[in-house]
């Protein structure tokens, strides 16, 4: 019989990986489904005990939310408008069954270009916290998933947080995502927006993010640049032009071409934009 181990602290947890050999599991939404017919990879070190991954704290200087963190979690909470974008992602992710068991670090170690979590993270400059035995390391998100199915997990790694730095404004976020049908299907394109204004409601920051469009999803700093500056005000998705989508590089499918894909991506980015300039403009 195959080992099984539900560790409740993480320290247990941690002195098991260490060993080697270990399959780590969470909600087993991603595991379970990539094994049809055949065993699991190895002795499963299921995580869903330890309380302190399921955290989801305010903190001074950044939100940090637990590895283990449930996306109904997200969807079922009061929060502030940082998190409208993800929670809208979160919302999309599979039905509720899945919703009710899939995880946040599960969608990020899973690292599919189509993971619905990823956009929206990146687009706030999120970290990973990741610990081993012998200590503790974080990452900015963009440089922890690393192409499709790989990240910079190692094997006697946890991922333990990610971490969400506090805005200098008011941040407006919005996630946007294109698929045969709303929900319970593969993205064909998302895009996620966050931009972090001030009273007047010019852009201080800007971030934004477009998944299932490159192996990882990918930033795209020219139209950050853009934007970063302006007011929300003003036709904000003039901005969005061919030029700004040089990083991505979408492929043809049977979800969808390239071409498609490319424009699908121009019309999602102006309609965040829109969406987001929509309060201000009509206090106006």
């Amino acid at each position: 019989m195959q080992a099984y181990r539900r560790p409740r602290d993480l320290k247990t947890a941690l002195a098991l990986l260490a060993e080697g050999g270990w399959q780590v599991m969470a909600g087993g939404t991603d595991l379970y489904p990539a094994h049809v017919g055949r065993p699991l990879p190895g002795p499963i070190l299921d995580i869903t005990g330890i309380d302190e991954l399921c955290c989801l704290e305010d903190g001074a200087e950044s939100w940090r939310l637990g590895s283990c963190l449930r996306w109904s979690d997200l969807c079922g909470r009061p929060l502030p408008s940082l998190f409208d974008g993800l929670r809208r992602a979160a919302g999309m992710i599979g039905g509720r069954q899945i919703q009710n068991r899939a995880t946040l670090g599960g969608n990020l170690c899973n690292a599919s270009p189509a993971a619905d979590g990823v956009p929206p993270l990146l687009a706030l400059d999120a970290r990973v916290e990741l610990q081993s035995r012998d200590g503790r390391r974080e990452l900015p998100l963009a440089e922890f998933v690393l192409g499709n199915r790989r990240t910079a997990r190692a094997a006697d790694e946890l991922l333990t947080a990610v971490l969400l730095p506090k805005p200098r404004g008011e941040v407006r976020t919005s996630f946007l995502k294109l698929g045969a049908r709303r929900y319970l299907v593969i993205s064909i394109v998302m895009v996620a927006l966050a931009l972090d204004c001030d009273r007047e409601g010019r852009i201080l920051r800007a971030g934004v993010a477009v998944g299932a469009c490159a192996p990882t999803a990918r930033r795209l700093p020219l139209l950050e640049a853009r934007l970063t500056g302006r007011n929300l005000a003003e036709p904000l998705a003039e901005a969005v032009t061919g030029e700004v989508l040089a990083p991505l590089s979408p492929i043809d499918d049977i979800r969808g071409s390239a071409a498609y894909r490319r424009e699908a991506v121009l019309v999602l980015l102006r309609r965040g934009l829109e969406e987001l300039a929509t309060p201000l403009c009509g206090a106006a």
